[in-house]
């Protein structure tokens, strides 16, 4: 070994120095293990997959939501009332089913939107601060209101952008220190 003060130890390739507590045996699973967690690192990095993540959460939160909400829906007792209750079972189960994918859909429509824009935004201004979210946010909330005309595509982006901008505050504040 090198006795040099300030100089790093060079090691060749694959003969690296492993983490205390894996053996010399043990170095072909560990580099496996390593790589594969290096793909996953660079797949979560990229604004796809962030994307398709964010908008598979938002569907699946979505129709949670709405599955929750079902359960508080008026029945109409007179609506159904000349099927037997096997019948009725199912209509109420397929109507449950088209609420949850509607509301799963829009909720996933948002989310894919959100996150992609922001990792765009994130990605161009190489910088992780409240810029990204809030600008993300006014882009989100002017695309999802574009229909309405622009004064809603303005008030839905400041909509859109004040809630992204109080979530990340909240996501991102200080714990106390507890002495």
């Amino acid at each position: 070994m090198n006795n040099l003060p300030l100089v790093a130890p060079v090691f060749p390739a694959g003969k690296e120095p492993l983490p205390p507590g894996i053996s010399d045996e043990e170095r072909d699973a560990f580099l496996q293990a390593k790589k594969y967690q290096d793909y996953m690192t660079v797949g979560m990095e990229s604004c796809v997959a962030k994307t398709i993540i964010a908008g598979g959460g938002g569907f699946a939160i979505g129709a949670f939501f709405s599955l929750m909400s079902s359960s508080f829906a008026y029945e109409d007792p007179l609506l159904r009332q000349n099927l037997s209750t096997q019948q009725k079972a199912r209509e109420i189960f397929k109507e449950m089913g088209r609420g949850m994918y509607r509301s799963g859909k829009g909720f996933g429509k948002v989310g894919a939107l959100f996150a992609g824009i922001e990792c765009v935004i994130e990605s161009y201004r190489a910088r992780n601060d409240m810029v990204n979210p809030v600008a993300a946010g006014f882009v989100a909330g002017g695309i999802l209101a574009r229909n309405s005309g622009p004064k809603a595509v303005f008030g839905g982006g400041l909509a859109f952008a004040a809630f992204s901008a109080a979530i990340d505050l909240f996501l991102r504040r200080e714990t106390a220190d507890e002495d």
